[in-house]
């Protein structure tokens, strides 16, 4: 069966009560013993409500497609997508860059329905790597595409910021789907068009094909990988 030439995410809307988020974040507040009634702070209660609500607006996507009558099957890639999400064990955010590619079947997606899966996943509560599995499953089982790569690039301000206060340490996980999984000079391509080529050392061929156990499953039994980078 042939994808349509678009396909819809609707969004989880359970509602938003700003006003009520106002509240308890002046609540938060005091507890931490601010001061909210002081005359700089007055006002930041909301701000803070209505800056998580802006941050976990998960709009509703339309992927876009298109009919690949060239028969075009070599390797598409958006490098350097940028995201910001929030880190759901202590709500503090984490941004950086997304390389999503994908090698095409019967039909390609609009280019710039790349960056919007990857806007439309991070917005709500996260973790790295759940979030780069959604993207390549997601991706993946809508487009049905051969083969699928994502590569997340972020820095984690709950590790930057707090704890240990490694400031400058990025995380880097991947998701690997189809041929980009499975065959060794495909998954190479992948690394290197992104740009990051030593991840390749963190897909041997022995691994090819794999499950890994995870938590958090979404919609296949391929997982992520993570690693943690020091620059």
């Amino acid at each position: 069966m042939t994808a349509g030439p678009s396909l819809h995410i609707a969004r989880d809307d359970t509602g938003v009560d700003v006003e009520a988020a106002e509240r308890a974040a002046a609540d938060f507040l005091a507890a931490l013993g601010i001061d909210v009634d002081h005359e700089d702070l007055q006002e930041t209660p909301g701000r803070m409500a209505r800056a998580y609500a802006e941050l976990f607006d998960a709009r509703p996507l339309r992927l876009t497609t298109f009919a690949n009558d060239e028969g075009y099957d070599e390797l598409v890639l958006a490098r350097a997508i940028p995201f910001r999400t929030v880190c759901e064990h202590h709500l503090l955010p984490f941004s950086g860059v997304a390389h999503v590619g994908y090698l095409p079947g019967e039909r390609i997606v609009g280019l710039s329905k790349l960056a919007r899966l990857v806007e439309h996943f991070a917005a709500r509560p996260q973790v790295q790597e759940r979030l780069t599995k959604q993207v390549a499953e997601c991706l993946s089982a809508r487009l049905r595409a051969p083969g699928v790569g994502v590569v997340l690039e972020a820095e984690h301000s709950c590790m930057t910021l707090r704890g240990v206060r490694a400031l400058g340490a990025k995380t880097v996980t991947s998701a690997l789907l189809g041929t980009l999984r499975s065959d060794p000079a495909s998954r190479a391509e992948f690394f290197a068009l992104a740009g990051v080529p030593r991840l390749e050392m963190a897909h041997p061929e022995g691994d090819a094909g794999k499950d890994h156990d995870h938590d958090r499953s979404t919609c296949g039994p391929e997982q992520g990988r993570r690693l943690d980078l020091a620059r």
